[in-house]
């Protein structure tokens, strides 16, 4: 005979056992934006009144030779007026609502003014560079140090692999770019000689990655 009852008590509690797992799951990035942050930096989405900080990096002639402008379409990440810096963040607000990447502004806590910006996307492609976040940094020529920078990564490399469901990690860094390289290799990043392909066929080097 079956335990009508007991069979409708179990039923509930999975039910009831799914829905706090359902609870449990982290948002997904493109629905909630996480923030990381520790004493010392916060990382969270972009915002219009990023402008006069962010200016402050996109305008620096000594920062824009170590942004990534790979596979952007010529974007050479150097902006120099109010006006093309708001198109970026527009833009870029718009990407994260449109699931194709997430661009946080850099926070020096201290100073309560963002200093940089990080971007992170998940890539299936048939090169070296699939199940990857693809991680790009632009950082105020001031703060272009292997101790920043290192403490950056933290905070974005403890989320990245699990929000961004991907088993490598990779980013640009180009020769003259030391301080960066060597933040790179204390995170656990490897150069590799492999060459990202980009959607017209170019060929684009010099990148780092780490392996899950």
């Amino acid at each position: 005979m079956v335990d009508t009852a007991g069979v409708l008590l179990y039923n509930k509690w999975i039910e009831t056992f799914r829905e706090g797992e359902k609870k449990m799951k982290k948002p997904d990035v493109y629905e909630v934006c996480p923030v990381y942050e520790d004493e010392k930096y916060r990382l969270r989405l972009v915002e219009p009144g990023d402008l006069q900080d962010l200016l402050k990096v996109y305008s620096d002639p000594m920062a824009v030779p170590f942004f990534n402008g790979d596979n952007c379409n010529g974007d050479t990440f150097y902006y120099p007026t109010e006006a093309r810096m708001g198109q970026a963040l527009d833009f870029w607000r718009t990407a994260w609502q449109e699931k194709w990447f997430v661009r946080w502004a850099i926070v020096d806590q201290q100073l309560g003014a963002a200093v940089g910006t990080i971007e992170l996307f998940h890539r299936d492609a048939e090169d070296f560079f699939t199940n990857c976040g693809l991680l790009r940094l632009d950082l105020r020529s001031d703060y272009e140090r292997e101790g920043e920078i290192q403490r950056i990564l933290a905070l974005i490399l403890t989320f990245a692999f699990e929000d961004f469901h991907c088993q490598k990690i990779a980013t640009k860094a180009v020769p003259e770019a030391v301080e960066r390289i060597k933040a790179l290799e204390k995170s656990g990043f490897s150069a590799t000689g492999e060459k990202l392909a980009g959607h017209d066929g170019t060929k684009y080097d010099h990148y780092f990655y780490i392996q899950r």
